[in-house]
């Protein structure tokens, strides 16, 4: 489903909650005002509170990584993006990649808006409604994926998180499809970099859960469930692109 009304302020701002579809069309449902359902396009609203964030980091690797994703992701069908967050790494690449429908998601619902903000300010016709999307639920995932992108969850989330991505992807993805996970790394127990070292600690003061994920160990559990690791690719600022393929 993409943007009903794309040119209706709704779709950048916190209060909008639900997208539902009924005769006639598809309605946008507001949480801020009295009027359920607002007459759209809404172009002013005095309960506006803007929700596309904008974060530094995607800022400065997203071209990293799409060079990669242009090699590694089939030219055609949907690629799902897991945590997509801000929604800065959706609106680009669908950007770049425009013959696949890109499928953002995340748990959080400020994440979703967010998501919906760039897609609606950015007009990117290929990047479909974000969905909600706790990776540990396995009724919670789509039915259907061509491809799976994830950057910058396992470390900040539980190691059920990380499992939790690759049951995903074996049951979503057919023999020889992808998915792609981008962030720090550690190497048969090895941080690439001090300030990586330094990065888990801070991680795990935050909450003893997080933290920077051996190669070796996501591989050994990516193995059991039909993935195997293709390729490493080193990225700027001591981060690596893995891509795996489900066999």
């Amino acid at each position: 489903m993409s943007l009903p009304h794309p040119d209706s302020l709704c779709h950048r701002c916190r209060a909008l909650r639900h997208v539902e579809s009924g005769r006639g069309g598809q309605f946008l449902m507001c949480t801020a005002t009295d009027e359920k359902y607002p007459q759209q396009p809404v172009t002013a609203c005095p309960e506006f509170v803007d929700a596309q964030k904008v974060w530094p980091a995607p800022e400065r690797n997203r071209d990293s990584i799409l060079a990669v994703l242009v090699r590694v992701l089939p030219p055609v069908g949907v690629a799902l993006e897991v945590a997509s967050g801000s929604g800065q790494h959706a609106v680009h690449f669908a950007r770049s990649l425009p013959d696949l429908e890109w499928l953002p998601s995340d748990v959080d619902p400020d994440g979703r808006a967010s998501v919906r903000a760039w897609t609606a300010v950015e007009r990117i016709s290929n990047v479909r409604l974000p969905i909600a999307l706790d990776v540990t639920d396995p009724d919670a995932w789509p039915d259907h994926a061509d491809a799976i992108f994830c950057a910058n969850m396992v470390h900040i989330a539980p190691w059920a998180c990380c499992l939790g991505l690759l049951d995903g992807a074996a049951r979503l993805l057919s023999p020889g499809q992808p998915l792609v996970t981008y962030g720090p790394y550690r190497f048969s127990g090895r941080f690439t970099a001090e300030s990586n070292a330094r990065f888990d600690l801070s991680l795990k003061e935050r909450d003893p859960s997080w933290g920077v994920r051996d190669v070796d160990d996501i591989a050994r559990e990516a193995k059991t469930r039909g993935l195997v690791l293709e390729e490493t690719i080193e990225m700027p600022a001591n981060n690596h692109t893995l891509v795996w393929r489900r066999i």
